[in-house]
């Protein structure tokens, strides 16, 4: 007896991000904050990911990526959420950035693949709230 995979609702975050890379002992830095902001640290780098408006220049990053997260939460214990997701849009041949929260994950996408990542998505049942950021 197979379940149906889950069918997820995501909401599109209302302004373009960026992914900047920074030494892996920079400080955090102050630009950086804002209504949406993720941070991680590893021994090769420091990843930060916010509003691309903030990221000054010369600074190395990647512009123009719409998020759109899973709305509610999804429980630590649920298998393959990332992996069907991705599958997806990989089928559809769209590159993607994931970031997870502890209640939820987000998927990144560039701007001008956005069309696409929605399409392949709505084809497995999921469903999208709110308009991308122009």
């Amino acid at each position: 007896m197979s379940s149906m995979p889950p069918r997820f609702e995501f909401a599109i975050h209302g302004e373009r991000l960026a992914i900047a890379r920074l030494a892996p002992d920079a400080p955090v830095p102050d630009w950086a904050w804002g209504a949406f902001v993720h941070i991680a640290r590893t021994p090769a780098e420091l990843s930060v990911v916010c509003a691309q408006d903030r990221v000054p220049t010369g600074v190395r990053h990647e512009r123009d990526r719409i998020a759109f997260g899973i709305v509610g939460t999804v429980p630590m214990t649920t298998i393959g959420v990332l992996a069907a997701l991705c599958g997806a849009l990989a089928a559809a041949g769209v590159p993607v950035f994931v970031l997870s929260t502890y209640d939820t994950d987000w998927l990144l996408v560039a701007a001008e693949r956005f069309a696409a990542a929605r399409r392949a998505l709505e084809e497995h049942g999921h469903s999208f709230a709110g308009s991308p950021p122009e």
